[in-house]
């Protein structure tokens, strides 16, 4: 295809592009800086190893770095089962703690979403496209019912400062994958495009919350003496840069220093203040790999907070994944086709779709 080179090779000047910063990955895509064009869209290859020592470094990739996949293409209905089933387990050893204060966690509606997935799996095997239409209509709707399940979870847990929004948002948003995903798979780009606008705003408005709320009411508790190695100041202007463009490491660290003072005269009381969403006295650290009761739980909501940024931005990438699609002129099908041109790099764990100039 003219208008595309596949490849599991970035090219030179794409690199140099990334280091010098002139180019930039957005989620599962790398764009100009400046005029926020796609150059190259970003696809992991299956099986995909979670060493990453091999990957380009300029793509900053972290392999825990988001529960979604860089490309659109890769999350296909199997994947968002296997994902789904994560967070499900996830949420059942929470269960495990929330029994000890008598909440209940409503956990029945993950069948449900099962169910509709093997739908949508069974109704683009079939043959006759009228009964494959069918098929994906119902699945699209069970799909629906789940978003607003989800939604509705996400809402109550973060009025509750819970410790669970983070798996009901990642819920949501496979949710909304699997809907967009069966009207690609019916070639409907502009019904996917609108379904990807409405999710995307929807996540990104809550996920602005719920960072709002971990950042806690004195954020300098991420910079405690405690997390030194851990935690610095750039990562923590990262996500203030995600909230604003507008904040640099300057203006974080004016913002935080009085807060600094207040935290170290209050040094073994600090932690009392923090939102339930990262610690409850009824049950200790709500960590999963907490050890330490005074040092894992923040890092760990720094760890929340980076993978929720990096989740939007895949989520909305892959609206512009669809975007190169229709500009290249072509079908879901072909573009799921398309293979690297070198398959002596058959083992890279990427596969990178550089969109040539026309």
């Amino acid at each position: 295809m003219d208008k595309i080179q596949v490849t599991s090779v970035l090219t030179d000047a794409i690199v140099q592009g990334l280091i010098d910063g002139t180019l930039q990955r957005f989620g599962g895509v790398i764009q100009e800086v400046t005029t926020e064009k796609i150059v190259t869209c970003l696809r992991e290859n299956e099986p995909l190893s979670m060493d990453w020592q091999n990957v380009e470094s300029v793509l900053k990739l972290s392999s825990n770095a988001s529960v979604l996949n860089l490309g659109l293409s890769v999350m296909g209905f199997a994947v968002i089962s296997q994902k789904l089933e994560t967070i499900e387990q996830n949420l059942k050893q929470t269960q495990e703690l929330f029994n000890k204060i008598d909440r209940k966690l409503d956990l029945s509606y993950y069948a449900n979403f099962r169910a509709a997935l093997e739908l949508a799996v069974n109704a683009f095997t079939m043959s006759k496209p009228e009964n494959r239409r069918s098929s994906a209509l119902q699945a699209i709707n069970r799909f629906l019912e789940a978003e607003q399940h989800y939604l509705a979870f996400v809402d109550e847990d973060l009025a509750e400062s819970s410790q669970v929004v983070t798996e009901y948002l990642l819920s949501l948003a496979l949710a909304y994958l699997a809907e967009v995903r069966c009207y690609l798979e019916l070639e409907e780009f502009a019904t996917a495009n609108r379904r990807f606008q409405v999710g995307s705003q929807l996540l990104r408005d809550r996920i602005k919350k719920y960072i709002e709320l971990l950042l806690t009411e004195n954020p300098a508790v991420y910079l405690h003496p405690q997390f030194k190695g851990e935690i610095d100041l750039s990562q923590l202007t990262q996500i203030y840069r995600w909230l604003d463009p507008v904040w640099n490491e300057n203006s974080v660290f004016e913002l935080l220093r009085e807060d600094l003072f207040v935290l170290a005269q209050n040094e073994n009381k600090w932690f009392n203040s923090l939102p339930v969403a990262i610690w409850d006295n009824r049950f200790n650290w709500l960590s999963k790999n907490s050890q330490s009761k005074n040092t894992d739980p923040i890092p760990q909501a720094m760890a929340t907070m980076t993978s929720l940024i990096e989740t939007d931005r895949r989520f909305q990438a892959y609206q512009l994944e669809i975007g190169a699609i229709e500009e290249l002129g072509i079908s879901f099908a072909e573009w799921l086709a398309l293979t690297p041109q070198n398959p002596q790099q058959e083992n890279s764990q990427l596969t990178y779709l550089i969109l040539k100039e026309t």
